[in-house]
């Protein structure tokens, strides 16, 4: 991919408290998650790529240098647009009126996305005639997604945007997100600590710590590795994509066919056959057996091959990734385990896999 197809980014700056130093090499599509615990500096970098922070660096955007060593373009020139966890829609203004607001301001000639594309791809055709006041969060957030793409930006920024929402408020919005990712063309940053927006939304990742970037990668490869910092975590694992081959409608379950195999899960009343669909894998739920293990209660079995092993990850406790195929698992298991089992790179083994879940 060219450069003209990338988001490349390096910054090194301090502040009074804070040091930020990252050198980025971004898809020009997609979603990218900016991950990590709070105060790991996601907002910082996110402000510096805006030109909200100033700072030294370099960033390029789709092969425009929006800053250089010599130059850096001015906030009101950068064609981005940002979504903060606060909507700050104007009250007194229709949802139509709001997100025609940025729109009416772009020239005709420079206008790449139209407001029936947005009212469809967000669900707002019901809400134009309502006033902000009358919504719930996730209908705000919604709007205030839906004013920032229809300023037609290069490049779209989102803070954290469902931080603010109750639970079901982001299972509502999440549907649209995924809409949104699968059909717009403009890249997007995302901001989050939240691995479950993380594994639903985003094709890329980069994870951070202190300031500074610990990994980053396409998000299926980089949550498989065993060697960055997040690999403790309770819901360390990885993410599949997949087919939906078969709904099972007496037992409740369905089969979904990935590159190398294929996994039973409960049923959810919207899948059918043939659709796309992400699910999770936690390393905490996968055990490994020498042999078939056939007479027990586990219904995913499937055989794999050690790839790697990272000893002693936490006193008493390591970390094994298998491949099935070419796709990566990952299982925690007693380093006690690893030892009785004499488990080494390219042993052929058997996956025990305790429970899978749609990624949402």
């Amino acid at each position: 991919m060219s450069h003209s197809d990338r988001i490349q980014a390096r910054f090194q700056c301090h502040f009074d408290k804070f040091a930020l130093d990252v050198d980025l090499n971004l898809p020009g599509s997609g979603i990218t998650a900016i991950f990590g615990h709070s105060g790991c500096g996601k907002t910082t970098l996110l402000r510096c790529i805006a030109g909200l922070q100033p700072t030294k660096g370099q960033l390029s955007v789709l092969g425009e240098p929006w800053q250089t060593a010599h130059n850096s373009w001015p906030v009101h020139r950068r064609p981005l647009a940002y979504v903060f966890q606060d909507t700050s829609l104007f009250p007194h203004l229709s949802v139509r009126k709001n997100l025609l607001y940025g729109y009416r301001r772009v020239p005709a000639e420079q206008r790449k996305i139209s407001p029936e594309q947005v009212y469809d791809w967000l669900g707002l055709s019901p809400l134009l005639k309502r006033m902000p006041a009358g919504l719930s969060g996730g209908e705000r957030q919604r709007v205030a997604i839906g004013r920032a793409l229809l300023t037609s930006p290069r490049l779209l920024l989102m803070d954290e945007p469902l931080s603010a929402l109750d639970q079901q408020s982001k299972l509502d919005i999440l549907p649209y997100l995924e809409r949104m990712r699968d059909t717009l063309e403009i890249p997007v940053l995302y901001v989050s600590h939240s691995t479950a927006e993380v594994a639903r939304l985003a094709d890329h990742i980069v994870m951070m710590e202190h300031g500074r970037v610990v990994a980053q990668g396409p998000l299926q490869e980089t949550l498989a590795r065993t060697d960055h910092p997040f690999r403790l975590e309770e819901d360390a694992g990885v993410i599949l994509n997949g087919e939906v081959a078969e709904v099972d409608d007496r037992w409740q379950l369905c089969r979904v066919a990935f590159d190398g195999g294929e996994l039973w899960l409960r049923h959810h009343e919207h899948l059918h056959a043939g659709m796309s669909v992400r699910v999770q894998v936690l390393a905490r739920d996968v055990s490994i057996a020498l042999q078939e293990q056939r007479n027990q209660s586990i219904q995913n079995l499937l055989p794999a091959t050690v790839d790697h092993i990272a000893r002693e990850v936490m006193p008493g406790t390591s970390l094994v990734r298998l491949l099935v195929g070419d796709t990566p698992f990952l299982a925690r298991l007693t380093s006690r385990s690893v030892h009785q089992l004499q488990l080494s790179p390219g042993l052929p083994v058997w996956l025990q896999i305790k429970s899978v879940a749609l990624a949402d």
